[in-house]
C-alpha cells in the first residue's frame, strides 16, 4: 500500500474550514513545518488547532494565528508567542487551556478508545468547573474526557511507503500518541524510505494510524530559545 502524497500541498487541500487539528510538535521541536505552511497558504479558517503551545510568532503555528485562521486553541500554555498571548487577552481566540499531563493523557485516551478518566490534576481549580468528580480511595479526582480530532498533522524523522514512522529524540514528543487520536493522520518525513528499509523494532508509530504521508521539502527547524556560552 503506498499512502505517499506528491506534497504538502495536496494532503492539506483535504481540510476544510472549521476542521479540528492535532499538531505535533514541542514549542518549535518536531512541528510539521511544512504541512502548516502549506495549510497557511490555503487559507482554511475557523480551525481548532490542538497543541502543547502555538511557538513563536512568525513560524509554525504562529502564521496561522497572525492570518487570524485559528477559531480555537486547546494548549497546554500561552508560551512565547506574542500575537497568541494578544488574542488570548482581548478574546478574539477562544482558548482551553489543559495541564500538560492532563492534555498528553486526553489524547493518549482518544487513540486507545477510553471514555474518560479520573485524574487528581486541576481538583479545586477552575479546569475542574462543570466537570464530574469523585472521591476515590479517600482522594479527590476530576473527569477528563479524550481529545481527538478530524485531522492529525505529525512530523517524524523517516517514514516509509506504507507510513511506518521513525521520530528522532526530543522531536517525538507528542507527535506519536497524537498519530493515534485523529480521523485521518498525516505525516511529514525528513526522510521517506521503501517497504522493508525500517527494522520493525525500531518503528514507532505502525502504519495503520498512518493515511497520508509526505515528503518535507524544506525543513528550518529553528530553536525557539538560543543559549550559548559568553
Amino acid at each position: 500500500m503506498n499512502k505517499v502524497l506528491a506534497s504538502a500541498e495536496e494532503a492539506v487541500s483535504r481540510i476544510p474550514d472549521g476542521a479540528t487539528i492535532l499538531m505535533g510538535g514541542f514549542g518549535l521541536c518536531g512541528i510539521p513545518e511544512n504541512l502548516i505552511r502549506a495549510l497557511h497558504a490555503q487559507g482554511s479558517k475557523d480551525l481548532t488547532i490542538i497543541s502543547n503551545n502555538a511557538g513563536v510568532d512568525d513560524f509554525g503555528i504562529g502564521v496561522l494565528l497572525k492570518s487570524r485562521q485559528v477559531r480555537k486553541m486547546i494548549a497546554t500554555y500561552v508560551g512565547e508567542n506574542k500575537e497568541f498571548e494578544r488574542q488570548f487577552l482581548t478574546g478574539e481566540i477562544e482558548v482551553e487551556l489543559v495541564p500538560q499531563g492532563t492534555f498528553s493523557e486526553r489524547i493518549r485516551a482518544a487513540g486507545a478508545g477510553i471514555g474518560g478518566f479520573f485524574t487528581p490534576t486541576a481538583y479545586g481549580t477552575i479546569v475542574a468547573e462543570g466537570k464530574e468528580t469523585r472521591v476515590i480511595d479517600g482522594k479527590p479526582y476530576v473527569l477528563e474526557r479524550p481529545l481527538g480530532a478530524d485531522f492529525a498533522f505529525v512530523h517524524a524523522w523517516k517514514g516509509d511507503r506504507a507510513g511506518n514512522l521513525v521520530y528522532r529524540r526530543t522531536a517525538r514528543n507528542f507527535n506519536p500518541v497524537m498519530a493515534t487520536a485523529a480521523r485521518v493522520t498525516i505525516a511529514e518525513v525528513e526522510e521517506l524510505v521503501e517497504p522493508g528499509a525500517i527494522n520493525p523494532d525500531h518503528v514507532m508509530t505502525p502504519g495503520i494510524f498512518v493515511k497520508h504521508i509526505v515528503k518535507g521539502e524544506k525543513f528550518e527547524k529553528r530553536i525557539e530559545k538560543r543559549t550559548v556560552r559568553a
